[in-house]
């Protein structure tokens, strides 16, 4: 079998890949955003734990897990450093001690006054597009999330930017 060369259209190219833009584009967002989430003294995956907690505070480990897409022994190092930054409280669950149980300390509180006004969109360089490009990858993502669930992937079309 000959070598095949960089022209050739049988060989996949990794701009193709959806994947790899999507791969891509969270190292991208996870640049731009740094210089925001540093302001706070937070990486990114501790942002979005705290930002799940402002949507609902006191949650147990497991359903705050399966909220960020993370498994209990990824998350509990993150949630130790928030705790020990003073923005959340660990304790066990008193109807079941084998949960550990999450909540946001008056601190953690206070954070979100100074996150709000922090612009996040308008640092990934979205602005206008911001709305389509969410709507289209919320999309991906629920798709992507049935096919792997073994529900098929439901075909959906993306909506245009007008």
């Amino acid at each position: 079998m000959p070598t095949p060369t960089p022209n050739d259209p049988n060989v996949p190219k990794l701009a193709n890949f959806l994947c790899f833009a999507i791969y891509s584009a969270n190292l991208a967002y996870g640049r731009a955003y740094k210089p925001i989430l540093d302001e706070l003294g937070l990486t990114y995956t501790q942002f979005i734990a705290i930002i799940a907690l402002w949507e609902e505070d006191d949650q147990s480990v497991g359903s705050l897990g399966e909220k960020l897409f993370l498994e209990s022994n990824t998350l509990t190092p993150i949630l130790k450093k928030l705790e020990a930054l003073g923005y959340v409280r660990r304790r066990r669950d008193p109807a079941d001690e084998r949960q550990v149980r999450v909540s946001l300390t008056p601190e953690g509180r206070k954070l979100r006054e100074k996150a709000l006004p922090m612009n996040l969109v308008a640092a990934a360089g979205l602005g206008e597009d911001f709305p389509v490009v969410q709507k289209a990858v919320v999309r991906l993502r629920e798709n992507l999330l049935r096919a792997v669930r073994g529900q098929g992937a439901k075909a959906v079309e993306v909506a245009e930017a007008e």
